[in-house]
């Protein structure tokens, strides 16, 4: 995961949408871009994307669950990756 590599879809009632990592294959998760209190799982079938909204507690949840599927398969660099934007996202 590049910090430097950022990635936005663009909601059709929430305007921009900052990527806060994948969850699994074809799945990720998204927040608003400014506020950063509205989340969404987003994942892609084909052509289309379909935008499941997420409580902050449940989006923190999915970022924790993640975390410790990076850890547990050894993806030092995600971790440490996800683990910043996490400290940044939810503390």
């Amino acid at each position: 995961m590049d910090n430097n590599n950022e990635t936005y879809l663009n909601h059709p009632t929430f305007g921009l949408l900052f990527k806060v990592c994948p969850i699994e294959d074809n799945r990720e998760l998204y927040t608003t871009l400014y506020a950063q209190r509205l989340f969404f799982l987003v994942t892609q079938e084909r052509d289309t994307l379909s935008f499941d909204p997420v409580k902050r507690s449940d989006a923190r949840l999915v970022v924790e669950n993640r975390l410790r599927q990076l850890r547990r398969i050894g993806a030092d660099t995600e971790y440490k990756d996800l683990q910043a934007i996490y400290q940044r996202t939810f503390q």
